[in-house]
């Protein structure tokens, strides 16, 4: 019959349809590129304060815990591949109501008040001094918008890795000088793009200088040291290391020991600004997190550690999500996490 085609007989079972085939263009390109790109780090690395070469990392990204020191164990290399961070989110859409310029005042007075009735400054230990809350709400939402402004520039936010892929939960930017995790020193540029660090700004170096003052005041008044500035003494500083934490963020323990041999024999001190979220401290003379003190860091702390304190071993521990500020989120849009400065002269 015409058109017809073959008959199937009655007690035959119907032609079984067949699925479709997902080929390499589904699947299998995609993977096959993974496989490709996979990498490994050498089982012959050492661990002990020693760095692989610079690499790109590869895809796909997995997570670490940056509890580690960036210059520590690993083969560290950086996201130079992506855009710079922006450390203050942009508008996705949502609406939220702004709080009036009345409601952030209050808030700033209310943070005013609450900052009198907590110890202003504490003597940690010989050449370390904790100054609570000591930069003003005005000076923090300025310092944001500061690195916010360079962090998306030349030479701005990048993101630590490893080789394998895996990248830490921290961004860095370097003021002044470059400091380079792969070989542990300061340059002029960064080697993985060539780009210049920026300057560091003229109002981050007052802040720098009021923070030594205050301290040396502290440690006159309150404990009675002779030669303050023996214990502590002064600095000017030509780096600082902005860090920005997310909310899981961390650094292990670990010495800031990479400047010139004149500035650590005279125990320049390391000034350390915390803005944002709340976190845990970790200071000491041993690289042991059971040997060691710990203290919150609040939004506005700083802390300044020099002289007999200059080579401790520091990091960051447990950060506390959604404690920043709401005047300071409201006004910067910082994301969620910290933002550290920590100025050193080289």
């Amino acid at each position: 019959m015409a058109g017809g085609g073959e008959k199937t007989p009655a007690n035959s079972a119907p032609p079984r349809k067949e699925r479709p085939h997902h080929g390499p263009g589904a699947y299998g390109r995609s993977w096959e590129r993974q496989k490709q790109g996979a990498c490994t780090l050498s089982p012959s690395a050492s661990s002990k304060d020693s760095l692989q070469k610079l690499v790109r990392p590869v895809q796909p990204p997995k997570s670490v815990d940056s509890r580690t020191s960036l210059c520590s164990a690993g083969s560290v290399g950086s996201d130079s591949g992506a855009g710079p961070l922006d450390i203050c989110m942009s508008g996705n859409g949502s609406f939220k109501l702004k709080p009036s310029l009345l409601e952030i005042n209050r808030d700033k007075r209310r943070a005013t008040e609450i900052s009198k009735d907590v110890a202003s400054s504490q003597h940690l230990r010989s050449g370390m001094v904790l100054l609570k809350r000591f930069i003003k709400p005005e000076d923090q939402v300025k310092i944001v918008k500061v690195c916010q402004q360079l962090g998306v520039g030349s030479g701005g936010f990048y993101r630590p890795g490893y080789r394998n892929g895996a990248k830490l939960r921290l961004w860095m930017m370097c003021l002044g000088k470059n400091w380079d995790p792969d070989s542990c020193s300061y340059g002029d540029a960064r080697p993985f793009d060539g780009a210049q660090p920026p300057i560091i700004p003229e109002e981050f170096r007052k802040l720098v200088q009021d923070a030594i003052q205050a301290s040396h005041d502290f440690l006159k008044q309150s404990i009675g040291a002779a030669n303050a500035m023996e214990e502590l003494p002064t600095v000017s500083p030509d780096i600082c290391l902005v860090n920005f934490y997310n909310s899981s963020g961390g650094l292990g323990l670990h010495q800031d020991k990479d400047e010139s041999k004149s500035s650590l024999d005279k125990g320049l001190p390391v000034v350390s600004f915390s803005i944002g979220d709340t976190t845990e401290f970790l200071y000491g003379d041993v690289r042991d997190e059971e040997k060691v003190s710990k203290v919150d860091l609040e939004s506005g702390d700083v802390v300044i550690f020099g002289g007999k304190s200059r080579l401790i071993f520091h990091g960051v521990s447990n950060m506390k999500p959604k404690t920043a500020p709401s005047w300071l989120t409201d006004q910067t849009s910082l994301r969620p996490g910290r933002l550290n400065l920590t100025f050193r002269q080289y």
